[in-house]
């Protein structure tokens, strides 16, 4: 097999696999028990002012005269909450029990100050977590030195894994890291006769390792994936969309990886984005359902240890526009959910917030950023982790942690 018709096989195959890091040396933070951590990237910069609804400014309203949605009380209205906010009426049956058992909190005007407003620029941006006034290193993912520093590899307790087709910006780097979509499980574009024949080009080499090791994860998760599967059919389970796909992730966080990644697209609502209805409603439901699956497939044990962040890009205009629609914003609104979230935070909106009114408006447009992602994340890497500031420097270099006591 010569090395380009290999390339072209293991690029077309949802394989996953041990990227570099090979010689990377390990500097392991303090113990961190059974902590894990899965976060979840909205890609398309979803509607956080219609997930998290600023019920009581009427400048809200005032600004979407179709897309607002209602409020608490009337039909399709939003579930009332705390301090003025309300969730989305989709997410009655799953995040809002959550919410009400103290194991979701949100963070609205969050994100990034990098404000190119283009998605992909701020996604990398993001996924990247370095300083903005400094060349971008493309082989350094935030995720990735988080798991450098807590010790990533063969002979440690830390296991990362992308669940995409390939390997996300976040995750690249020197620590070992796995990817696989997991909607393409059992639909591998390598069979047992060419991974043998792809052991054999590697044996007695430097990568004879890295390459056995990216096989066993593979055959690892379908095994896994395989008996969720057919426990699934056995208990008229219905496999679609992300709910499916959260459980398959949680089988896997549960047993076997530690830091996990995952994102879902969907939500550049330009046009028709809805209100109560509609079709960003259609969005959260599911979205929501694949969260409070993924917590229920933990068991209470293991989601006591884990903690999902759910973050986008950034937010949408706080205007509706002429297509009834939203357009690129700034501020957005992250979620946390985990079964060990603290009493502070549990069952609260939290971070810095200021009133929903024009005046407030980011460039008179826009959510503005108040709590900047790298030092939430910081805040709550400090909390599950117990790293230190060298260690944490390593992650988010220059960055002052912002602890918002989420666990």
């Amino acid at each position: 097999m010569q090395r380009r018709d290999l390339l072209k096989l293991l690029a077309a195959a949802p394989v996953a696999g041990a990227v570099s890091g090979v010689g990377a040396q390990v500097v392991a933070a303090p113990a961190a028990g059974g902590a894990k951590l899965l976060v979840v990237f909205l890609r398309g910069a979803y509607d956080a002012a219609n997930l998290l609804v600023p019920v009581d400014s009427d400048f809200y309203y005032a600004s979407r005269q179709s897309i607002a949605v209602p409020r608490p009380g009337q039909p399709n209205g939003a579930l009332a909450l705390e301090s003025g906010w309300g969730l989305h009426p989709a997410l009655a049956t799953s995040v809002m029990p959550l919410f009400q058992k103290k194991q979701a909190a949100f963070i609205p005007f969050a994100g990034t100050d990098d404000l190119s407003r283009s998605h992909f620029e701020t996604q990398d941006s993001i996924e990247l977590g370095q300083t903005l006034d400094r060349n971008r290193n493309y082989r350094s993912g935030f995720l990735n030195r988080l798991a450098g520093v807590l010790g990533a590899g063969p002979l440690t307790d830390v296991s990362p894994i992308a669940f995409t087709d390939q390997m996300p910006i976040a995750l690249r780097g020197d620590a070992r890291a796995a990817n696989m979509a997991l909607a393409s499980v059992g639909r591998s574009g390598i069979d047992a006769r060419q991974t043998a024949v792809i052991e054999a080009m590697y044996r007695n080499t430097a990568l004879a390792q890295p390459v056995a090791e990216g096989f066993s994860v593979r055959d690892e998760v379908q095994r896994a994936v395989k008996a969720e599967m057919d426990a699934a059919s056995r208990n008229a389970m219905t496999p679609k969309g992300f709910e499916l796909v959260a459980r398959r992730m949680a089988l896997l966080m549960r047993d076997r990886f530690d830091l996990g990644f995952v994102d879902v697209g969907g939500w550049d609502t330009h046009v028709g984005q809805g209100a109560g209805t509609g079709y960003l409603a259609n969005r959260l439901e599911e979205l929501g359902r694949g969260v409070a699956s993924f917590a229920e497939a933990m068991g209470d044990d293991a989601w006591r240890e884990t903690v999902v962040v759910v973050i986008s890009e950034f937010g949408r205009t706080f205007r509706e526009n002429g297509n009834k629609g939203t357009d690129h914003g700034h501020g957005t609104v992250y979620w946390v959910l985990g079964g060990g979230l603290s009493a502070q935070a549990g069952g609260r909106v939290v971070g810095e917030q200021v009133e929903v009114s024009q005046k407030n408006l980011f460039q008179n447009r826009d959510y503005s950023v108040l709590n900047e992602y790298r030092a939430v994340f910081g805040g709550l890497f400090s909390r599950m982790y117990g790293l230190s500031p060298a260690q944490l420097d390593r992650v988010f270099a220059g960055v002052a942690p912002k602890d918002l006591a989420l666990i």
